[in-house]
């Protein structure tokens, strides 16, 4: 009885001194001990998936680079588990339902490859749903004004912006989205990855045959993507990742050794065999950006 008095003297002197620093090491240890293994989820369409940038680890569902941004983070941090089903072609009704695949075969639901253990999720998605990839192709006007037709003259006929209407409605779709991936994962941080600016203010016809008047209204309709996306982000307790803000200067008017978005016309040389979509460069260099967003950093070289 003694000797137990005596010891429970000595702790709380110590505890009072400040010199008993077992318990806060032991939090410490604890609470990393108790951190789980990182599941990380890639969803989102062909910009997400990186489609057709060589190597390709998937060609005819959904032309998936092996080199895309996911891909390349996760063989930086090599989380436990990845499950990388981004796809070509998609949109958000892709994520509940299968997609037929570009060439052949099917794609299942992305909603599948959650689960209650993902802690990470990247989502890259909203061009197809409001015809982003259609609208540039209108712009394309291969002789200088007036001899074409302009695809902002068209779409705002009557004072309205239809495009600009088409996007307001889809933004609450985002917040859906993120709400269902919660359900199916509730731990995982969801970050909602936007899209990289496309084409400088002003255009650069003919490089890129589309006028001026028209580059700045197609690129306008991506940033009012971009903003309805975060704004939902924001509401719906997901992060934004912003891509557009480090992409510029890196469009589809600059040279070979400077652009991170093909035009319509894609060169071997950059590693980007889709029109309007990421190359190489592109992808790699969204890398950082990504990976700050979710509070991860790959491992230092010993």
């Amino acid at each position: 009885m003694q000797k137990r008095s005596v010891r429970a003297r000595m702790v709380a002197v110590l505890a009072a001194t400040g010199l008993l620093v077992a318990s806060p090491l032991t939090a410490a240890t604890a609470q990393a001990v108790e951190a789980p293994p990182l599941v990380y989820v890639a969803m989102g369409d062909s910009y997400a998936a990186g489609s057709l940038v060589l190597p390709a680890k998937e060609v005819f569902t959904c032309a998936r680079s092996a080199v895309n941004y996911a891909s390349l983070i996760a063989n930086q941090v090599h989380p436990a588990t990845f499950r990388d089903v981004t796809c070509g072609g998609a949109t958000t009704t892709h994520f509940a339902q299968p997609q037929p695949g570009i060439i052949t075969g099917t794609a299942a639901p992305q909603y599948d490859a959650l689960s209650a253990d993902t802690t990470l999720v990247t989502v890259g998605i909203g061009g197809n749903d409001i015809g982003l990839v259609g609208l540039a192709v209108s712009c394309v006007n291969l002789l200088p004004q007036p001899v074409g037709t302009s695809c902002k003259a068209t779409n705002t006929a009557g004072g309205v912006d239809k495009l600009a209407q088409k996007i307001d409605a889809f933004a609450l779709t985002y917040g859906t989205v993120i709400e269902q991936i919660r359900q199916r994962a509730p731990h995982a941080k969801i970050l909602m990855v936007g899209y990289p600016t496309g084409i400088k203010k002003g255009g650069c016809w003919p490089v890129v045959p589309v006028w001026a008047s028209d580059a700045d209204y197609l690129q306008s309709a991506l940033t009012r993507l971009n903003v309805r996306m975060a704004e939902q982000a924001q509401a719906h307790g997901a992060t934004y990742v912003d891509l557009a803000t480090p992409s510029i200067g890196h469009d589809m008017c600059k040279g070979l050794a400077t652009r991170w978005i093909e035009g319509l016309i894609p060169n071997v040389v950059t590693n980007g065999l889709v029109p309007l979509h990421p190359n190489a460069a592109g992808l790699r260099n969204a890398v950082p950006t990504v990976l700050a967003a979710a509070g991860l950093a790959a491992p230092t070289k010993a």
